[in-house]
């Protein structure tokens, strides 16, 4: 793991943790449980192949889908093992709504034809298998509804939580249903131009008055991933305190943002010309994470999901 701060950079590890924050810090982690969101199935001869990625209704998913110009509006797409949706309502990056057939819960149709929507540079390699069912969750999944996984979090083991716990570090967690749209590239050349899917959230009033409890005795407020730090800062109003939440948000952060309440983000590595990397810099500037980025480059730290972490503290508050 590689610490970030005003003072400079170190490499640590994320067993380090304990050592690094202090007593009266809060992680906020991001419950969400990935579901097998990846659909392969025919219009007729035509195959198709379709990923999830925001839940519209009790019965209907908006999916980005391949091979999309051989689907037309009311066309009925067969994914087997029982499910079957109807496609309409295309919109301008060329998603679809797919609205699933009969009365059967969706969730028991994915469960039985979907698979694991694993990051593209895995499922280009070999595909999903038993395992990833269990392997791209965290230890908080607990909340069904995610296309990718919160993945700041794999890092975190029951171990790891209790020697938090002993050092006085405290945790909560919320719910951010992470979408496709989240790592898709900027390909404007203005980020003014590049628009944000939405992804739907919830904090509830017990996490609300927990975080703000921490902030008011002097705590730190550290978001485990991008996803739990979007989320709060959706929530927080302009005087930084946290209210209930559950609705959709499409915030973008990026450079020059005022950060409302969280002070620092335990994230991994993140892709150029990303939002995320966007993110980052403005919790950090862009310099120091330019500069972070080609130590962990030189050092030969793991990019992507299953990368290694960096723990970004962007003061020093309260000494």
């Amino acid at each position: 793991m590689l610490c970030v701060d005003r003072a400079g950079m170190a490499d640590r590890r994320v067993s380090d943790l304990p050592m690094l924050l202090r007593s009266g810090d809060l992680l906020v982690f991001n419950d969400t449980r990935v579901i097998p969101a990846q659909l392969e199935g025919r219009r007729g001869q035509a195959r198709i192949s379709a990923t999830l990625h925001k839940r519209e209704g009790p019965r209907s998913w908006r999916a980005f889908v391949r091979n999309a110009r051989r689907v037309h509006d009311g066309d009925l797409i067969d994914f087997g093992e029982g499910a079957t949706a109807c496609a309409t309502k295309r919109e301008d990056d060329g998603s679809l709504l797919l609205t699933f057939a009969g009365d059967e819960p969706v969730e028991l149709l994915l469960a039985r034809s979907g698979r694991m929507p694993l990051p593209p540079y895995i499922a280009g390699r070999r595909a999903a298998d038993a395992r990833d069912a269990s392997d791209y969750q965290t230890m908080f999944a607990a909340e069904d509804g995610a296309v990718a996984a919160p993945t700041a979090a794999l890092h975190f083991t029951p171990q790891l939580m209790a020697g938090l716990a002993k050092a006085g570090i405290d945790h909560a967690t919320v719910t951010l249903h992470v979408g496709a749209g989240t790592f898709l590239p900027v390909k404007s050349e203005d980020s003014d131009g590049h628009v944000m899917h939405s992804e739907w959230g919830r904090i509830d009033a017990p996490t609300c008055r927990k975080i703000d409890a921490a902030r008011a005795a002097g705590g730190r407020i550290v978001a485990v991933g991008t996803t739990s730090l979007r989320l709060i800062e959706s929530a927080a109003d302009g005087a930084g305190t946290v209210h209930p939440f559950a609705s959709d948000t499409a915030i973008f952060i990026t450079p020059g943002y005022r950060f409302r309440v969280v002070d620092g983000l335990v994230t991994n590595f993140h892709l150029p010309r990303s939002t995320l990397f966007m993110l980052v810099s403005a919790l950090m500037g862009r310099e120091r994470m330019l500069a972070a980025y080609a130590h962990a480059i030189a050092h030969d730290y793991r990019f992507y999901s299953y990368g290694d972490a960096s723990l970004l503290l962007p003061s020093l508050k309260n000494g």
